[in-house]
């Protein structure tokens, strides 16, 4: 049985300070870092994704001038620039695959995006016989949400390490939490 770790969209623009930002992203990122340093030899897998939109179109309506932040968003993690690149305190030096989702279109869940070759998540669930999904990251209420949810849709056992993501809003990731553990996931701590 194989393991993989997800890290879900840990940018500049969803941390402090970024077009999106949420509140504790740079803790999340170097907590992350933290468990990588100790935990990377557990998976066989550790998949890190990446918003990476279109700078030159609405990217399906993802993007908006007066945003419902529902379905439309302001400009946030345009591909090539600052905002779409990786929090400093996350070390990506662990990771085994980089997807990038979005690209023209609206993507929440990592299973959206693929790697620079052309590999989609699923895919490489299925190369590597991985059983067991860990998943960290940003938003709890938005991609991490997604993200689960599409692991557990594909038949994968799904923990959340709660102390290793952080959401927008603390009601709507305490919504999505629940929802996740009604869907299946367990709902653990990271040691770290």
């Amino acid at each position: 049985m194989s393991k993989a770790l997800f890290i879900v969209d840990v940018q500049n623009d969803f941390t402090e300070g970024g077009a999106l930002g949420v509140d504790g992203g740079d803790a999340v990122a170097e907590r992350i870092t933290r468990f990588l340093e100790a935990h990377a030899g557990d998976y066989s897998v550790i998949v890190a994704s990446r918003d990476w939109h279109d700078g030159d179109n609405d990217n399906g309506g993802h993007f908006h001038p007066e945003p419902d932040f529902v379905d439309s968003w302001p400009v946030h993690c345009v591909s090539g620039t600052e905002g779409a690149e990786y929090d400093p305190g996350l070390d990506t030096a662990a990771v085994t695959h980089h997807v990038k989702k979005g690209q023209g279109v609206p993507a929440y869940s990592l299973f959206e995006g693929m790697t620079d070759d052309g590999v989609t998540v699923a895919h490489l669930l299925e190369e590597h016989g991985v059983v067991d999904v860990d998943v960290t990251g940003l938003a709890t209420d938005y991609c991490v949400r997604a993200s689960a949810l599409d692991a557990i849709e594909h038949g994968r056992h799904v923990r959340i390490l709660t102390d290793l993501v952080a959401g927008v809003a603390p009601e709507s990731s305490e919504a999505s939490l629940a929802e996740l553990a009604h869907a299946g996931a367990e709902l653990v701590e990271s040691g770290v």
